[in-house]
């Protein structure tokens, strides 16, 4: 097992390459990368996907393309418990709070990242030490069009907020399958956005998340239909 020197030809040989890592710990795909395991993930929170990404020959980076352009294939780890839950909201991009009058669902970034993602489920329980965590099987998921009704729905909510000057009274509540919430490593990082009366004013970066139920579902249906 050793990490990718070049990026998937086909959709195939990326889900393949993630088949692969199943059952493997974080730990054994660590060393296999001569990489070292952070003690816990308060100040590595990206490390998972960062890790699995050497695996899969992943290249994007932060860049708002999917990690996989060629193939039109978004990237994205799942820490679940035991039962497969999912632990944590799913980060989706950031939310751009200027500019935004001409910007359709059709041509949004949250619409371009969730067009098809390949999910890679990893153990999480906070008893388990990182190296102790294992990769789980892969889920490649495209939304069918009642999840794409709903994700639409939440973005063009959420938008109009942004539009009306609204932003500073979004809530995580908002909603049903995305939501947007600060994304800053600590509340000293502003950006511009528009304010109640109309005027620019700094506030906290947002993102767009899925809910945790949300991608628990992509869970279940995958898994579902494989029995």
């Amino acid at each position: 097992m050793t990490p990718a020197t070049a990026p998937p030809d086909t959709i195939e040989e990326l889900v393949s390459r993630a088949q692969a890592l199943a059952g493997l710990t974080l730990g054994e795909l660590a060393k296999y990368a001569n990489v070292q395991v952070p003690a816990n993930f308060k100040r590595d929170k990206g490390w998972t996907g960062q890790l699995l990404e050497l695996f899969l020959g992943a290249h994007a980076g932060s860049n708002p393309e999917q990690d996989f352009p060629d193939l039109g294939v978004e990237l994205k780890t799942l820490p679940i418990d035991s039962m497969g839950m999912p632990l944590e909201t799913t980060y989706v991009c950031f939310a751009h709070l200027l500019n935004v009058s001409g910007i359709t669902w059709e041509t949004s970034n949250v619409r371009n990242k969730l067009n098809c993602v390949l999910w890679v489920p990893v153990e999480g329980s906070r008893e388990l030490m990182p190296a102790e965590r294992r990769v789980a099987s892969p889920v490649l998921w495209q939304p069918s069009l009642a999840q794409l009704d709903l994700l639409k729905q939440d973005w063009e909510e959420l938008m109009d907020m942004i539009v009306l000057g609204e932003v500073e009274n979004i809530t995580a509540k908002h909603g049903q399958a995305l939501q947007i919430r600060p994304k800053a490593a600590d509340g000293k990082a502003l950006t511009e956005a528009v304010g109640a009366q109309g005027t620019i004013i700094k506030t906290r970066p947002r993102g767009f998340y899925l809910r945790k139920q949300f991608t628990h579902q992509i869970l279940m249906n995958a898994f579902s239909d494989m029995d």
